[in-house]
């Protein structure tokens, strides 16, 4: 089994240093989900929610929290990440919502707490603007779909 790298000799939590790798292009994609009822995914897909653009603010407050995940989550580093995309797909046929993003950049360290940040924050942003009209939604099945770069190379879900 591989050895935790946040956790010291000592049993302690710290940051981990990454001053003596390498930097390479790294990418991570990560998705969720938001299942509700047809009637507030209708009101969603139509636009016609009380509070506005459900997706597009979804959309900015999934690409913002990527960009703070750091300020967050507290080992990891501040990233300059180069892209940031949250799209959001809706699922009809499930009444769901599926939320996937993508974070890249040149660096020292992946980006995958950045990109299931995204996915999460966007999946919370749809539940706040829709809780008034359904208090059950569900947010579910948050995961790495996919990374690349770095020394442990690709990893892809199945």
């Amino acid at each position: 089994m591989t050895e935790f790298t946040h956790i010291n000799s000592n049993g302690e939590a710290n940051m981990v240093d990454v001053s003596n790798k390498r930097e390479t292009v790294r990418e991570a994609r990560a998705e969720a989900f938001v299942s509700m009822s047809a009637e507030t995914l209708a009101m969603i897909v139509s636009g016609e929610h009380h509070k506005g653009d459900v997706f597009a603010t979804a959309r900015i407050a999934g690409i913002q929290a990527a960009k703070r995940t750091w300020e967050l989550i507290p080992l990891c580093h501040p990233l300059l990440l180069s892209k940031v995309e949250v799209k959001l797909t809706a699922l009809l046929d499930t009444n769901q919502v599926r939320i996937e993003s993508l974070c890249k950049l040149t660096g020292k360290t992946g980006v995958e707490m950045e990109a299931l940040t995204a996915a999460s924050v966007a999946a919370l942003t749809i539940y706040d603007m829709c809780k008034a009209v359904q208090k059950d939604m569900v947010i579910s099945n948050v995961r790495l779909l996919e990374k690349t770069g770095g020394k442990s190379g690709h990893f892809k879900v199945e």
